[in-house]
């Protein structure tokens, strides 16, 4: 049988659709629209939002309870992790000084030897844009490739805290008063990237309110990510295999 709102093929006899989680019973009720109807969406539109809500929301048909309390544990500890990120000040350095700081950091160094070709300003930028487009690698391949959307919304509460972990880097660049990798200050050798970056662009007296919008852009995200997160939860505890 093939779903009336979504089109997806799946077993008869089924309570509700595997895919939009429409029941098919309301649909069923539901009033037919009459000869005289307003113009129908662009099937484009229609197909891009039936994919992306097939990226974004797919479930098992069958979910493992075991994998189930699994996923809840997961997002309970990045819901009290994600917390404290987001309360904490970012001049704290909270994000620096946390245990993801060190597993950011070599995506972080990675970035600069992949960005080397594009010229030095990249070759700089390139730390930062590293550490932040690994998560996002993670995330497509979560969405395209695994069919995880639970795991995709980790990634992208991961994405969310680099971009955290970056603000107090930009906050620095007219400080210079961060330890850096080698464990000079930015005033001991010219190895600060965020002060170099902003020298050049003629931004150097804009780093507070860039840091505050990269700390305010992760702290958008990681919420996304976790209401992202227990949605999905929901929609799996419906189809729980007791």
């Amino acid at each position: 049988m093939h779903c009336q709102k979504c089109g997806w093929a799946q077993e008869g006899g089924r309570v509700e659709c595997v895919r939009c989680g429409i029941i098919f019973a309301k649909l069923a009720k539901a009033p037919r629209p009459g000869s005289i109807a307003g113009p129908r969406p662009p099937v484009r539109s229609a197909a891009w939002l039936r994919f992306a809500g097939d990226c974004l929301f797919t479930t098992e048909e069958s979910v493992n309870p075991f994998h189930f309390a699994g996923r809840v544990l997961v997002l309970l500890g990045l819901v009290l992790w994600g917390w404290r990120f987001i309360t904490t000040p970012l001049e704290t350095n909270y994000t620096g000084e946390s245990f993801l700081h060190l597993v950011n950091l070599p995506f972080h160094e990675a970035g600069h030897v992949l960005f080397m070709p594009f010229g030095r300003f990249m070759t700089i930028l390139g730390g930062s844009l590293g550490q932040i487009l690994m998560p996002l690698v993670c995330l497509g391949t979560f969405l395209f490739k695994t069919r995880d959307p639970f795991g995709g919304s980790v990634a992208l509460w991961w994405t969310a805290e680099n971009f955290m972990d970056v603000a107090p880097y930009i906050n620095d660049a007219r400080a210079m008063d961060l330890l850096l990798l080698g464990g000079f200050t930015g005033k001991e050798v010219d190895a600060h990237d965020w002060n170099n970056l902003l020298t050049m662009l003629g931004w150097l007296q804009y780093d507070h309110g860039l840091a505050k919008l990269s700390y305010g852009i992760g702290t958008g995200l990681m919420v996304l990510a976790l209401v992202w997160g227990a949605m999905l939860l929901h929609r799996q505890y419906r189809r729980l295999d007791w």
